[in-house]
């Protein structure tokens, strides 16, 4: 029975804090330092498998024309307005001293040389793509090898050169490429501060005493620990994306302080009824962690699930922040019960300041209406849902229509990359970007890669080129370069929009259906189209293409738990139906802010940007999750009411009312962590926290508040209508028994009455 294992394990943690916290010291630094000694930094791998973007990079590596390492571009212009490189010699010169002193940087392969195209002429200068027509704007491109052989340390030594050369060179200097997207530390440090820092204000409010505040966050930090360290073993292994450490901090924290905070509300009700901390805290364990583990593991299968897109940076990142969701769970039943027991009855209490906040009144009058205070926050939680259950149909339909009409905007979703245009100007990058693209065009800043494969067709290089500069979407085409080799040949193209423009995946897509097999013809030789904005596009369609089958995965998945936790086939319909809502409306609400910049500068977008392709389903995976936590957690409590009175509307009205508090404080937890990370620089850290804010107050508010009470309201006993055929093919056990129910009526003095089955 998982009810009784979790009893005996969080009564035993509690029984033994010392020896827990202490083992959980040891593996903390023991992840630490596995870290140090083999970890290795997150890396973005934007491919996958049949993909024409990866056979593109496959001829490129076989070439080894050094296009598949890693680039920086340095981008100047003389500071006197009225200078040009072609008639300055003071801006030549120092443009000749730049490029020097960057080709000398360790590990660079080499670097464009618009110094000596400027010395050949101005025309060889602006055809060669070095120069801008009018002379005020000159660009050296930076090869690096590939990201295994790189570091922090040598974007360090950029940016110093730059921070150096500014201070000494008539010239503005900005930096710009895929070093900086690689080895910039992300911001997620100052987020992770500002959720912790609202998260324990939200607790000591909602419990009034600094240790039951302290408590989750201590928690969740050891946690985070463990599984921040875990995960960067994970990338000297394989290649983690950049994104995964941000989210898996993001999702940790939100999850470890609301798995502590449903464990540590149950376990205070155990001490306000007399029990010992020890038994307080196992019987919180068993009937709270529960649904802790059902959630997590719900959590945990539906990122996993990532897995069916088939593109290996997501699955490895849905590994990774799944890691730090299972770790969470473990906390939750064994470091928070050992937390419990360390810090024995005084749990029971709030403290002077708690109880003056909670009750609004100083002093003794605070501590003599302590109780009273937290029966009426229960007394004014039932009103309202007693209020919602008498008028469940307008209610149900009111919240309905809201968020459908919140999803709507979802019918305008477009995918694709938000570049370095979409950076605060701030930041270097952008205004490099904004430098290329008013002295070249937009779509210098995200070039096309061809690899052809000309065997047994000499003369297709030359159709190709034709054919490629003649495609309205094509700029300009870079001089074909050509391994001796392989004979293995790279174009360089340079579209006439930027990498996010839309435009930008119609002509990739024009390339490969009519321009390269048109110039090709039927003979042996090949070309893919390769690039940073073709592998993010190509990657968009195939989770596109995957989208509904994942969505349909999880949903099933999600209904057979919920249906062997609760024996109940309406009960996860409805769930799974509702969460759809919530999710639908988070998707709408950040299509109005990225793409239609409703309220983006709010958040500190400066532009309005598509989502990055692979979010929407990223997003799914994480929320429908994440919404189970309240959902499973709201349920077991309605459950158990009506499992103890037999009465669908008091069992709603109790079970609801009791939780509301706590998954109140719950969601607000979480949203303060997300939306902290929405403020960050990144486009991709503003959507996800965003998206998960969003998705979890309209959950916990929206849904757990109107729309379940109304629903269940409606459907009256047949919410816990299960076919007896049915109920006989449902294994019992650890998932489908009442076990939880059981303990909780042991502590009440109550039997739990049957669940009605349909005969």
């Amino acid at each position: 029975m998982l009810s009784k294992a979790l009893l005996r394990l969080g009564a035993s943690a509690a029984r033994h804090p010392w020896r827990v916290i202490a083992a959980w010291l040891v593996a903390a630094t023991l992840a630490v330092l596995a870290a140090i000694a083999f970890g290795g930094r997150s890396a973005d791998s934007m491919t996958a498998p049949g993909l024409d973007s990866q056979r593109a990079a496959e001829l490129i590596e076989r070439a080894g024309t050094g296009q598949e390492g890693m680039t920086a571009q340095v981008v100047v212009t003389p500071l006197d307005g009225a200078a040009t490189f072609f008639d300055h010699d003071g801006a030549r010169t120092a443009l000749t001293r730049l490029q020097t002193e960057v080709k000398g940087l360790p590990h660079v392969l080499g670097t464009s040389d618009p110094a000596g195209a400027l010395a050949a002429g101005g025309d060889t200068a602006v055809r060669g793509g070095l120069v801008s027509a009018d002379g005020r704007i000159a660009v050296v491109r930076v090869q690096y090898p590939d990201q295994s052989r790189l570091s922090a340390e040598d974007l360090d030594a950029l940016v110093d050169l730059g921070d150096r050369l500014r201070a000494e060179l008539p010239l503005r200097v900005e930096m710009g490429g895929s070093l900086f997207y690689a080895f910039s530390d992300p911001d997620g440090g100052v987020s992770e501060l500002i959720g912790l820092v609202a998260a324990a204000a939200i607790l000591f409010l909602a419990f009034g005493s600094l240790v039951a505040a302290a408590l989750p966050i201590g928690m969740a930090l050891f946690g985070l620990t463990v599984g921040v360290a875990t995960m960067t073993v994970l990338a000297g292994v394989t290649d983690v994306p950049a994104f995964a450490p941000v989210l898996g901090s993001m999702v940790g924290l939100g999850v470890g302080i609301d798995y502590a905070l449903f464990v540590l509300a149950r376990h205070r009700e155990y001490l306000a009824r007399g029990l010992d901390p020890h038994e307080a805290a196992g019987r919180a364990v068993a009937t709270a962690g529960r649904p802790v583990v059902f959630a997590g593991g719900t959590v945990v299968v539906s990122i996993l699930g990532l897995a069916v897109a088939n593109v290996p940076f997501m699955t490895v990142g849905g590994l990774a922040v799944s890691i730090v969701v299972l770790i969470m769970v473990v906390a939750s039943v064994t470091l928070l019960p050992a937390f419990l027991g360390a810090a024995g009855p005084r749990l029971a209490r709030a403290g002077r300041i708690g109880r003056a906040l909670q009750t609004g009144k100083p002093g003794r009058l605070a501590r003599r209406r302590d109780p009273a205070a937290g029966a009426a926050h229960a007394a004014g939680w039932r009103r309202w849902i007693g209020h919602v259950s008498r008028h469940p149909v307008p209610y149900a339909v009111g919240a309905a229509g809201l968020l459908l009409t919140a999803t709507l905007p979802v019918l305008g979703l477009r995918v694709g990359l938000p570049d370095d245009g979409s950076l605060p100007q701030s930041r270097t990058e952008r205004r490099a970007y904004d430098l290329v693209a008013e002295g070249f065009g937009p779509g210098t800043n995200g070039p096309l890669v061809i690899a052809a494969d000309p065997t047994g067709d000499p003369g297709v290089l030359d159709r190709l080129v034709g054919a490629v500069a003649a495609d309205p979407g094509i700029a300009s085409v870079a001089p074909t370069h050509v391994d001796r080799a392989t004979g293995i040949a790279t174009l360089v193209v340079f579209p006439t929009t930027s990498p996010q423009d839309k435009a930008t995946a119609d002509t990739i897509a024009r390339l490969r259906a009519d321009v390269l097999p048109t110039a090709i013809g039927h003979g042996p030789a090949r070309a893919h189209v390769g690039g940073a904005a073709a592998s993010l596009s190509d990657v968009g369609q195939r989770t596109s293409q995957r989208l509904p089958a994942f969505v349909a995965a999880v949903l099933a998945m999600s209904f057979l738990l919920l249906m062997l936790v609760f024996r109940s086939v309406l009960v996860p319909l409805k769930a799974v139906l509702l969460n759809l809502l919530s999710i639908g409306a988070a998707y709408g609400i950040m299509v109005a802010v990225f793409q239609w910049g409703w309220g983006g500068a709010l958040i500190g977008l400066e532009a309005t940007v598509p989502i990055v392709s692979f979010i929407p389903m990223f997003l799914f995976a994480i929320l429908f999750g994440l919404s189970m936590d309240y959902e499973v957690f709201l349920l077991s409590r309605v459950r158990e009411e009506y499992l103890r009175t037999g009465d669908n509307r008091t069992a709603i009205v109790e079970g609801v009312s009791r939780t509301a508090r706590i998954i109140t404080s719950a969601a607000l937890i979480m949203v303060a962590v997300f939306l902290s990370f929405a403020v960050a620089d990144d486009p991709s850290a503003k959507m996800f926290g965003l998206g998960l804010a969003t998705a979890i107050f309209i959950d916990a508010t929206v849904v757990r508040m109107v729309l379940v009470p109304a629903t269940m309201t409606l459907l009256g006993r047949t919410n816990w209508w299960l076919p007896k055929w049915l109920d006989r093919m449902l294994p019992r056990g650890p998932v489908g028994t009442d076990d939880t129910d059981d303990t909780d009526a042991e502590s009440t003095g109550e039997a739990p009455r049957p669940l009605p089955v349909d005969r």
